[in-house]
């Protein structure tokens, strides 16, 4: 009898042990569980930065020579845009083939998908933030330039533009025979991103120069901040899309685009038609 009772006692002692047990285990569980919900749900809207010690555009930016960018959008009244390439055509080339403007015309295009009745110039400047103030000083002597200016004013909804540097990544945009189109991929990225973005493209560049078209890669330094700005040249559409079709097949794009889509907040594509004047064709 006494036997029995203890090990009725024994037998209670232990299933109560482990019902502790398990109840602690449990709740370390629920814990942890908790601890990376909260954790999964704090990196939604916290994003760690790694400290830097030197400015994202001088960790991205080439740094054999000093190149600045500056890419104009205007868009003008739709009645006035056939005068307004007209005069382009006949006002640009002349700055760009003076030699005492240490400018060049990288590319000038019409949107002709995207925002129409637009122009996007691309102009470069050899000595970066130096170079553009001779040329805005020099501009403002030139007549030609000014009688230009005045009446392109008259044929303009609005304009806006940015000072860009490329990434040392990208091939520097050289002149180039046509026809071709062109795709400008405009990319707003989140603040704070520049340098992962940056990280993935170096090596994702490689997937995209089998067909020769990629032009030019750029961030912004003045206008819309982390703003990114891919240029792209293909024959027709039909190539555009064989292209870029083709790049899915590389090993490694797909890992790219899965790590690069969630730095971006806005992104913006416009296929483009350069005009006579552009270096671009």
């Amino acid at each position: 009898m006494a036997t029995r009772v203890l090990q009725s006692s024994c037998s209670g002692l232990h299933q109560a042990k482990h019902g502790h047990l398990t109840a602690v285990i449990r709740g370390l569980s629920a814990s942890n569980n908790r601890n990376r919900e909260d954790s999964w749900f704090k990196s939604l809207f916290v994003r760690k930065v790694d400290p830097r010690k030197d400015a994202h555009s001088h960790l991205l930016a080439k740094k054999e020579d000093n190149n600045l960018y500056k890419i104009q959008f205007h868009n003008v009244k739709p009645e006035c845009l056939e005068a307004y390439n007209k005069l382009c055509d006949e006002v640009l080339p002349s700055i760009h083939s003076d030699r005492s403007y240490p400018c060049e015309l990288v590319g000038t295009w019409n949107t002709w998908y995207g925002e129409q009745d637009q122009a996007v110039h691309l102009w470069r400047y050899r000595g970066g933030y130096p170079a553009l103030t001779e040329v805005m000083n020099k501009l403002k002597n030139n007549k030609e330039f000014l009688e230009y200016r005045n009446e392109r004013g008259k044929m303009l909804l609005s304009r806006r533009n940015q000072l860009l540097l490329e990434f040392s990544f990208w091939n520097e945009p050289v002149p180039r025979d046509g026809p071709n189109i062109y795709e400008l991929r405009s990319y707003q990225l989140r603040p704070g991103t520049m340098i992962e973005w940056g990280n993935y493209w170096a090596r994702a560049i490689s997937y995209r120069q089998h067909n020769r078209e990629a032009v030019g890669g750029f961030f912004s330094q003045i206008g819309n901040l982390y703003m990114v700005h891919h240029l792209w040249a293909y024959k027709d559409l039909q190539s555009r899309e064989h292209t870029r079709n083709a790049a899915w097949q590389h090993e490694g794009w797909d890992e790219v685009v899965y790590y690069t889509v969630p730095l971006i907040q806005h992104m913006d594509s416009r296929i483009m038609i350069p005009l006579k004047a552009s270096p671009l064709q």
